[in-house]
C-alpha cells in the first residue's frame, strides 16, 4: 500500500513547485479583519458591480423550477443570445464558467508541456497561473512605466516555442488599453493573441469585429463586472469558426450551469438597465479619479475600467491597504515585486466616495 509520502510524490513536480493564484476573500471573511461592523463595511477589492445583477436575473432565478436538469452541453439557446448581442455569428462563440475558464481552455487546447505563453505583468495573474497548470513555460515581458506594452521586447523574446501571448484591455490592474495597431503588430507575429476584454463595457473600445479577419485572435469577455453575476461564472469567447468546435469537444460538458445560463439570458433581456449601472460607475471613478488625484501622496493611473490604480509615495502601501482594512474598507495590494508599491480601489457607488477619501486622508 502506498503511504502519503508517496503518493505526494507522484504530484507532478511542475505543479508542486508552483505558486497560488491569490484571490479576493469573500465579505464575511473580510469583515473579521475590520474594526468596524459588517454594514459599515465597503468592499473594492474585486471589481464586482456594487448596484448587483438585473432585477430580471433575481426574478428568474427565483421562479426557475429545472434544476435537477442538466444544461445544454452544446449552449445553443446562449450562443444565440450572445451572438444577438455583440453581432457576430453564434457559431463564433463559446460560453465558459467565467472567462477563467475559457483561459483554462484555451491554453489546453493550444499548449503542449514546455511551449512558451507570453505574459505582461503587472496583469491578470490567471494567465501565468493558467499556463503552468497546462504544463507551458511563461515568458515574462514586463509592461513599460507607463504600464504600456513592450512590443519590441515581446518580438525579441518570441522564438519557435512560443505560441500564445495573452494582452487584457482595458489591463487589470493598471486600466490602460492595448492600441488596435498593437494588437496587429503581434497578430503578424503569427502567434495565438488572446485579448481578454473583461472590462470593455467600461471603455466602449473592442476588438470583436477583428475576429473575423484574423485566423490567430481570439477576444474573451465576462458578465462578472458589468451585468454584476460574478458569483454565477458566466463569460464568453469570440473565435476564429475553425476553432470553436475543438474548444466546446474539450471544455467540461455542463460548464455553464443553468443558474448561470439563466441569468445570461435574462441579463441580455435587460441590457439597458444594466448599461445605465456601467454609466453611473463610469461617472463615478472618473468622480473618485479626480478626488484621488489631490492627495499628495498618491499617485491615480487613468483608468478605462471599473477600478483606479493609485502608486503610494513616501509610504508602504501595504501599510496603506491594512490601515484601510481596519475602517472596514477592502482595496486590493498585490505583492508582487511589479506591485508592490501600488493600490487598487475598485469603483463604487457615490456615497462610498467621500468616505474612501476621507479614509486615505486620515492614513
Amino acid at each position: 500500500m502506498l503511504n502519503k509520502k508517496e503518493v505526494e510524490n507522484m504530484i507532478r513536480s511542475g505543479l508542486k513547485a508552483m505558486g497560488a493564484y491569490t484571490p479576493v476573500d469573500p465579505a464575511e471573511v473580510l469583515t473579521q479583519r475590520s474594526e468596524v461592523s459588517a454594514r459599515q463595511t465597503l468592499k473594492l477589492d474585486g471589481n464586482e458591480n456594487p448596484y448587483g445583477c438585473s432585477p430580471r436575473v433575481q426574478k428568474a432565478l427565483a421562479k426557475y423550477r429545472e434544476y435537477n436538469r442538466y444544461p445544454d452541453p452544446d449552449q445553443r439557446e446562449v450562443r444565440r443570445a450572445l451572438a444577438k448581442y455583440t453581432g457576430m455569428k453564434a457559431g463564433s462563440i463559446v460560453a465558459g464558467a467565467g472567462s477563467d475558464d475559457l483561459i483554462d481552455i484555451i491554453l489546453r487546447l493550444f499548449i503542449q508541456p514546455g511551449e512558451k505563453v507570453i505574459n505582461c505583468p503587472p496583469t491578470f495573474g490567471m494567465y501565468p497561473f493558467c499556463t503552468e497548470i497546462a504544463g507551458g513555460k511563461v515568458v515574462k515581458v514586463p509592461r513599460r512605466k507607463d504600464f504600456s506594452l513592450d512590443i519590441p521586447a515581446i518580438k525579441k523574446v518570441a522564438d519557435k516555442k512560443t505560441k500564445l501571448i495573452f494582452i487584457a484591455s482595458p489591463n487589470n490592474p493598471t486600466g490602460n488599453q492595448a492600441d488596435e495597431a498593437e494588437i496587429k503588430e503581434l497578430l503578424a507575429m503569427n502567434l495565438i493573441t488572446v485579448v481578454d476584454e473583461a472590462y470593455v463595457e467600461f471603455s466602449g473600445k473592442s476588438l470583436i469585429k477583428m475576429v473575423p479577419r484574423y485566423a490567430n485572435l481570439i477576444v474573451l469577455r465576462t458578465f462578472s463586472k458589468w451585468a454584476g453575476i460574478a458569483g454565477l461564472r458566466a463569460g464568453y469567447g469570440i473565435c476564429p469558426t475553425n476553432i470553436v468546435p475543438y474548444l466546446l469537444k474539450i471544455k467540461q460538458p455542463y460548464n455553464i450551469n443553468l443558474a448561470a445560463h439563466v441569468a445570461i439570458l435574462e441579463s441580455l433581456k435587460d441590457v439597458d438597465y444594466l448599461q445605465s449601472t456601467v454609466k453611473a460607475m463610469v461617472k463615478e471613478r472618473d468622480r473618485l479619479y479626480q478626488a484621488l488625484s489631490k492627495i499628495k501622496w498618491l499617485k491615480p493611473y487613468p483608468s478605462a475600467a471599473n477600478f483606479i490604480l493609485c502608486a503610494v509615495r513616501d509610504r508602504s502601501a501595504k501599510t496603506v491597504y491594512l490601515g484601510m482594512q481596519k475602517k472596514g474598507i477592502f482595496i486590493r495590494y498585490f505583492e508582487t515585486p511589479e506591485l508592490k508599491d501600488y493600490i487598487r480601489i475598485s469603483v463604487g457607488k457615490p456615497e462610498d466616495t467621500p468616505r474612501i477619501i476621507a479614509a486615505l486622508k486620515d492614513m
